[in-house]
This record gives structure tokens, C-alpha cells and sequence, in this order.
């Protein structure tokens, strides 16, 4: 159980010293030592004390002390973002939890066993003395952590009912230490699911980041099922257990979103991948119809529903609006590389612009993890060649009008057309001819295509510009809402 002296950094070790050099106890505790245990390096570093707020700030006089609950942050100049905070807190007990979130009263005091009382996990209820090398572990966090089960101090029920954020924890902590429930905590869990409604949506959301962000979110999301709080994170995505694919599947919608998000966590790809995989068929349920022309289910425009529905998903955990952006925009055109034999790479160029250049790769790997999520072990390999060289060869090609050689100025200077609505009717139907051919792309060609444009009236002008873009929208928003209204899904 000996932790290695040089695994705890100068930074750290200096403030617990400092502390004891000023005639008080100084411990590591929470997850830094169950992290240290673990072998693993900590993200974050917690010292308690039983020094008042005031007492290590008088000791430590670059800190800050910003809350009720008497942390101080000692700051360290460093380069290492873990170790730049060290967060000190004295002993303290807490009573009274009205909100399920916070301690009504909290009350600094002397006792060490007091303040691991009211920790959540045993395994987080450790405290370690780094001068001498000795452990405080009264509930036998460190026999659950050889074990690797995740357990309450005292009562789980009462641990649930002062803290609802704990039920998230619990399955967090499941996915990043692949760690498993004890069975009662996972019996209070189910029992006390509903008190996450007074859970805000951001923790909520910052505790679900981090489960998909783990190693494990498959097999966490699985148990957020089970325990009945994954409809207090993402509702929709359960709408698609017991749903019956087609022929290329061998999960449920449920099972297949589950195993194409461990995908991209077994490949470590980042968290925008991730989401989308998790979120990418969400909509099959309603846009689900069977076909005697195919003998087989369908689920035409299950992207375009999917993007709306996940959009919403989204804004309610309150993420950011550029990962709800670039999240839907991967989920709406997830299914265009299905058939390597069916793309041009006019279809190519337009897809690129459609995600943007910069979400393109990420596009493909969400492909990816689609196929490997049907059960097929892998994505075939030429089928990726062929997607990836046409998409390097697209990339070379004009895909948006910023990259056309001509220009709002070249059309004022040569052609009169002044700023406003009508040259950028002009500009984007040229771009439109470009993406067919980008060898269009010269002054000679797309002069002699501006002079034509200019005869036509300006309403097949806009039309033409806008290349049906708005038609378009207005088609798959008022089908989409045919979908919504019929399936009940808001």
C-alpha cells in the first residue's frame, strides 16, 4: 500500500509541509490518494487540515478563498495545470442538505475521522500523511479499491439524498476507473434516480462529458440505463432499446449507438467523435417504416431528423453552441459515405462544404464507428482508402465561394454589380458550377458565366444562387416535423 515518495510532486509536498511547520495536520485526501493508490497521476490535488480558512491563508498568502465551504487555492508557479491550484480544506461537517446538493450548515472543526465521514465513496475517503508514509482509511477504501468496487461511506441512501450528484459520479466513476457497483450503493442508485431533477443540467452535463470522455462509456451508459437515470441525461437515446434494425445490424438501435461510441473511445478520438457516434442514429425509432419492396425496415431521413433531435438533446445539457454545431452538422450528413461506388467527387466537394474542411476527418471516422457499431468487426479497408483519397483530392478543389478566383470586387470593378443580395446570388451560383467541374475555376470561364447571370431576371438569378437551398430546408423541416408530430417526439 506504500505510496512512491516520488510520486507526490515538490509543489504539493511543500504545502502539507508548510502547514505542519506552522503547528498543523496536513493530509492528502479525496481522489488524488485513490489515484495514487491506483498507480495513476492525479488530475488535481486536496490537502485537508485543521487549520480555519483565515490560519492557511495567513500561512499561504498567495491563495485565494472564494466559498462557503472553506477551500483555499494555495497557487504555484508551474507548467503542470495540475499542480499550478493546490486546493486546501480544513475538517469540516456538514448538516441539513434541502437542495439535494448542497450542506444547509458547514462547520469547521479538529477531528480528521469527522470530515471522512461525510465523503461519498470509500474509495475517496482515504487520507494520507505524506511526511510519514501513513494512511488513514477508516472505512476500508483501500480494500475496495484492490477490489474494485465502488461503494459508499455509511448508508447509500443518505449519501444519495444529501448529494444527487452523486448518482452521476457513481456511474462516472465506473467508466473511468472500470470499476464496478456494490450492490446495494447500485440498489440506492435505482431508488433515489429521480432526485436528479434537482440536479442543475450543467453538472449534469460535466459529469456525462466525462463519462464519454472515459475509457468505458459503453459500459456506464449500459448501467445509467439499468439504474434508471439515463432519462434524467439523454431520454432519447433510450427510445432506441428493443429497436429492431435491418439485415446489416446485429443490435438494437440502443446497442449499436452504445458500441459505435466505445469505438471511438477505443480509438481515442476526441470528444465532438464521440458525442456524434453516441447520438448519430438517435431519430431511427420514428423514421423506422417496413418496406415489402425490400423485406426489411427502413429509415429514410433518420440523419436529418437525428440532427434535430440530438440539437435539442444537446441544448438541454447546455452545452456550447460551437460542439452542438458541429455535433448536429456530423450527425446530419453521417450516412453520405456508404457507397464508395455511388460518390463523385462533385458529391465529394459538396459534402466538405456542407461539414466544413476542418470537421471532414471527423465526419469519416464517425462513418467508422457507425459500421463497426452494426457488429462487423471492422471497417473494411478499401472502402476507407477510397473515401480518404477522394476526400484528399476534393480538398485541393474550390468548395466554397472564398476560394473562387473571382471575387465581390472583380465583379464590381469589371461588371458593375454592387455589394448587397444580388452578388452573392452571382458568387454562389458560380460556385455551384465549380463544384460540378473545378477546372471552371479560371477569370475566362467564370467572366463568361457572370455575363451570362447578368442577363437573367433576378429572381431566377436568386434562385439560382441560392442553388434550392432554402426549398431544401423548408422540404426536410417540413418533413421532419411530420415525423416529430407523428412519433411524439418534441
Amino acid at each position: 500500500m506504500d505510496i512512491p515518495r516520488d510520486a507526490i510532486p515538490p509543489e504539493v509536498a511543500a504545502v502539507s509541509a508548510e502547514l505542519r511547520k506552522n503547528g498543523f495536520e496536513a493530509y492528502l485526501v479525496g481522489g488524488c490518494v485513490r489515484d495514487l493508490i491506483l498507480g495513476r497521476k492525479p488530475k488535481d490535488w486536496d490537502i485537508t487540515t485543521n487549520a480555519t480558512p483565515e490560519q492557511i491563508q495567513a500561512v499561504f498568502p498567495n491563495s485565494y478563498y472564494t466559498n462557503d465551504f472553506g477551500t483555499v487555492g494555495v497557487k504555484n508557479e508551474t507548467d503542470d495545470e495540475s499542480l499550478k491550484i493546490i486546493e486546501v480544506t480544513p475538517y469540516r461537517t456538514e448538516s441539513g442538505y434541502s437542495n439535494r446538493r448542497h450542506p444547509d450548515e458547514v462547520k469547521f472543526g479538529d477531528n480528521l475521522e469527522a470530515d471522512l465521514a461525510r465523503r461519498d465513496f470509500t474509495i475517496n475517503a482515504i487520507a494520507y500523511d505524506d511526511s510519514k508514509g501513513h494512511f488513514v482509511d477508516p472505512y476500508k477504501g483501500h480494500a475496495d479499491i484492490v477490489l474494485k468496487v465502488i461503494k459508499t461511506v455509511g448508508n447509500p441512501e443518505e449519501r444519495f439524498e444529501e448529494d444527487a450528484l452523486r448518482l452521476m459520479r457513481a456511474v462516472r466513476l465506473v467508466a473511468e476507473l472500470n470499476f464496478a457497483l456494490d450492490s446495494e450503493t447500485a440498489a440506492a442508485v435505482q431508488k433515489k434516480a429521480s432526485n436528479l431533477l434537482y440536479i442543475s443540467k450543467e453538472r449534469i452535463r460535466d459529469e456525462f462529458i466525462r463519462i464519454i470522455n472515459s475509457d468505458q462509456p459503453m459500459m456506464a451508459l449500459v448501467l445509467a440505463q439499468q439504474l434508471d437515470i439515463l432519462q434524467y441525461i439523454a431520454p432519447d437515446l433510450a427510445r432506441g432499446i428493443g429497436i429492431e434494425q435491418n439485415q446489416a445490424h446485429s443490435y438494437d438501435v440502443f446497442g449499436h449507438l452504445l458500441r459505435a461510441v466505445q469505438h471511438a473511445a477505443d480509438k481515442g478520438w476526441d470528444f465532438d467523435v464521440r458525442l456524434a457516434a453516441l447520438f448519430h442514429d438517435v431519430s431511427k425509432p420514428e423514421t423506422r417504416r417496413w418496406s415489402d419492396e425490400k423485406n426489411d425496415w427502413t429509415f429514410y431521413g433518420h440523419d436529418v431528423v437525428g440532427a434535430k433531435v440530438a440539437k435539442k438533446a444537446l441544448e438541454d445539457l447546455k452545452f456550447p453552441r460551437e460542439t452542438i454545431e458541429k455535433v448536429t452538422k456530423l450527425i446530419r450528413w453521417h450516412m453520405f459515405f456508404s457507397d464508395p461506388d455511388q460518390i463523385t467527387l462533385s458529391a465529394v466537394r459538396r459534402i466538405i462544404r456542407n461539414v466544413g474542411e476542418e470537421n471532414i476527418w471527423d465526419l469519416l471516422n464517425l462513418r467508422i464507428c457507425d459500421r463497426v457499431g452494426t457488429g462487423r468487426p471492422k471497417e473494411q479497408p478499401f472502402r476507407f482508402r477510397k473515401y480518404k483519397a477522394m476526400v484528399e483530392e476534393a480538398l485541393h478543389d474550390p468548395i466554397s465561394v472564398g476560394m473562387l478566383v473571382t471575387d465581390g470586387k472583380r465583379l464590381k470593378d469589371e461588371f458593375h454589380v454592387q455589394p448587397g443580395p444580388k452578388m452573392g446570388w452571382i458568387l454562389n451560383a458560380l460556385l455551384e458550377e465549380i463544384l460540378d467541374d473545378p477546372k471552371r475555376n479560371t477569370f475566362d470561364y467564370l467572366d463568361r458565366k457572370t455575363k451570362e447571370l447578368l442577363t437573367l431576371p433576378s429572381e431566377t438569378l436568386k434562385e439560382m444562387g441560392e442553388s434550392g437551398r432554402k426549398k431544401k430546408e423548408e422540404r426536410e423541416k417540413e418533413e421532419i416535423e411530420k415525423i416529430l408530430k407523428s412519433n411524439h417526439v418534441s
